[in-house]
């Protein structure tokens, strides 16, 4: 294996691992220190937006403001930031804050099977019968998840349930609505902006200044460690495997993200997870690499 790819392969898993342990420190704050989850998220996007666009603006000074000089592309930088990024990051802390880390990040990556859905709609195609085969492991799993089998009962709450839905359709527009802008724009300028106008935004629901909760060297550890470690750092990992190793294996290599939230979850948090909940996690990562496969499939021409 090749350097490029080894490094690439490297910083992808990592980003991944590191996007999954963040979700589990969330877990803690939230419930073992009463951390508010819209005070987060309003820190972790400012912080966030102001580190990216400073970042930016060192090597792409004259860029940073030419994104609202066309009105069409701030309006769409603005539906990114709110629908996408924002809503992206609330419903999947809140979904972590009504159940735990595992459920709620294995019920966001059912996001890739509804990006499928949509683009199979959106060209008038059926989806090839790979992708139909995922798309039933997705059901599948997700109903392990949120019922352990039982038809009859939820095994996580209703609030749950809808903010881990919510998260892997709003991780779909996070996903597809951008791709205008970030072919025209630096990555890191728009989801910079994305970030700073999401927080801004956020600070009218809970201000940074309004501090709640019990705070220890943890908590101060586990915040910092949520804004640098599971934000700035595996989103820059990420975008240099992409340029290395290609989006298609990059995005593959980050189904890691689920499975070890779920471990450290269950391993640290002493979070319980049957059977069904592990056969329920694989199968919604099986989707992930069928979509893969899928995606190679219609590349050589096969249906």
């Amino acid at each position: 294996m090749k350097n490029h790819v080894l490094k690439g392969f490297l910083l992808a898993i990592g980003a991944a691992i590191l996007w999954g342990v963040s979700g589990t420190f969330g877990q803690f704050l939230f419930q073992k220190r009463a951390v508010n989850v819209e005070w987060l998220i309003t820190v972790r996007m400012l912080v966030t937006g102001i580190v990216l666009l400073l970042l930016a603006g060192i090597h792409k000074k004259n860029e940073i403001w030419q994104i609202w000089r066309h009105r069409k592309d701030s309006l769409a930088l603005f539906l990114f930031s709110i629908f996408g990024v924002l809503a992206v990051q609330y419903t999947y802390f809140a979904a972590i804050n009504y159940s735990n880390a595992a459920t709620a990040t294995v019920l966001q990556y059912t996001g890739p099977v509804l990006i499928a859905i949509y683009m199979a709609l959106n060209k008038r195609k059926f989806p090839s019968k790979v992708a139909c085969l995922a798309i039933l492991l997705a059901i599948l799993g997700t109903f392990l998840l949120v019922t352990h089998g039982n038809f009859g009962s939820l095994s996580i709450s209703p609030l749950a349930l809808f903010f881990g839905l919510m998260s892997a359709v709003t991780l779909a527009f996070y996903t597809l609505q951008p791709i205008h802008l970030l072919n025209k724009y630096n990555a890191a300028i728009v989801i910079g902006w994305g970030m700073l106008l999401g927080g801004l935004v956020f600070c009218f629901v809970k201000p940074p200044w309004e501090v709640d909760g019990i705070w220890d060297i943890y908590t101060y550890s586990y915040t910092a460690f949520i804004v640098v470690f599971g934000t700035l750092i595996p989103f820059y990992a990420y975008l240099t495997a992409v340029k290395l190793i290609g989006g298609q294996k990059t995005s593959l290599l980050a189904s890691a993200e689920p499975l070890s939230a779920a471990l450290l979850a269950v391993l640290w948090l002493n979070t319980p997870f049957r059977e069904t909940d592990w056969i329920g996690t694989f199968c919604i990562i099986g989707t992930i690499l069928l979509l893969g496969i899928s995606k190679n499939e219609e590349r050589n021409g096969i249906s």
